[in-house]
C-alpha cells in the first residue's frame, strides 16, 4: 500500500495493532467469563466490525442509528442507554437490542412494559456518588447535579420487578484502581440488591488496553462481583478497542 495513492480523505487503520488490542481485551473475557461490548460512540468504523466481533461478545449503543448500526453490522449482543427514549424510536429499539438500560424509574414506568413484552432483558443506570475523576467535572457522571442515572436517595426498591441488571458508567480514561473504589460504592449503596439481578455493567472509560494497565486487578473486580453476587459481568470500553 502506497499512502500517497490513498484516496483522501480517508482513515487508515493498522490492522495489527487493533488485534494487538482485540486480543487483551479476549484475554479478560477467556481468563473471567465476562462479556466486552463495544461502545460504538467511541469507535464505529463498521468496516472493521467482522474482526471485532472474533473477539468482542457485542456492541453499545447510546440511540437508535447506533442500534440499528451494531445489529446490522456486528450481529452479536447489542445493548442501549440513553439518558432519553423518543416515544417514535423506542419500539425500533426494542427490535434491534436485547439489553435495553433506563436512566430512572420514570423511564421504566413508562417503556418498561413494551420491552418486557417483547422479552427483552432491563437494566437500570445507578449513579454511585463517588468521583474518581480529577478536574475533569465536565465528563464526570457523578458530579453535583448529575442527572446520569439513579442516586440512592431515588432507589425505588418495590419498583424493580422486571429489572435483571444495573449499570454504572463513572469512569473515563481510567485504570482499573477507579474501578475497585467505584465497585466500593457500588456495594455499599446497591448491594442489598445485586443478589436479585441477573448482570451488572460497568460501563466504559477503561483504558484495558494501554501500556501499564492493571489487568490483574480488573480481573479481581470482575470475579468478586460474579462470585459474591452470582453476576454476568459486562464491560463496555470504547477508546481502549481502538487506541494506540
Amino acid at each position: 500500500m502506497r499512502m500517497n495513492e490513498l484516496p483522501t480523505p480517508c482513515f487508515v487503520v493498522d490492522e495489527g495493532l487493533l488485534e494487538r488490542n482485540l486480543l487483551i481485551l479476549n484475554g479478560v473475557i477467556e481468563r473471567t467469563g465476562c462479556k466486552i461490548i463495544l461502545a460504538q460512540k467511541a469507535f464505529s468504523m463498521h468496516s472493521m466490525y467482522p474482526l471485532i466481533g472474533k473477539y468482542l461478545s457485542g456492541t453499545a449503543s447510546s440511540g437508535l442509528y447506533e442500534a440499528r448500526l451494531g445489529h446490522e453490522e456486528m450481529g452479536k449482543e447489542n445493548h442501549i442507554f440513553s439518558p432519553a427514549y423518543r416515544d417514535e424510536e423506542i419500539e425500533e429499539i426494542v427490535t434491534l437490542c436485547d439489553h435495553i438500560i433506563f436512566n430512572s424509574f420514570q423511564q421504566l414506568e413508562r417503556f418498561g412494559p413494551l420491552v418486557r413484552k417483547a422479552e427483552r432483558s432491563i437494566g437500570l443506570r445507578i449513579n454511585p456518588e463517588c468521583s474518581t475523576q480529577e478536574g475533569q467535572e465536565i465528563y464526570d457522571p457523578c458530579a453535583s447535579g448529575s442527572r446520569f442515572g439513579v442516586t440512592l436517595d431515588q432507589f425505588l426498591p418495590e419498583q424493580l420487578e422486571g429489572v435483571s441488571g444495573l449499570h454504572f458508567h463513572t469512569l473515563c480514561e481510567q485504570g482499573a484502581d477507579a474501578l475497585a473504589v467505584t465497585l466500593d460504592a457500588v456495594e455499599e449503596k446497591f448491594g442489598r440488591w445485586l443478589h436479585g439481578m441477573e448482570w451488572i455493567n460497568f460501563g466504559g472509560g477503561h483504558h484495558i488496553t494501554k501500556e501499564g494497565y492493571d489487568l490483574a486487578l480488573l480481573e479481581e473486580c470482575i470475579n468478586r462481583m460474579q462470585e459474591k453476587y452470582g453476576l454476568q459481568v459486562y464491560l463496555e470500553p470504547g477508546e481502549a478497542i481502538a487506541l494506540n
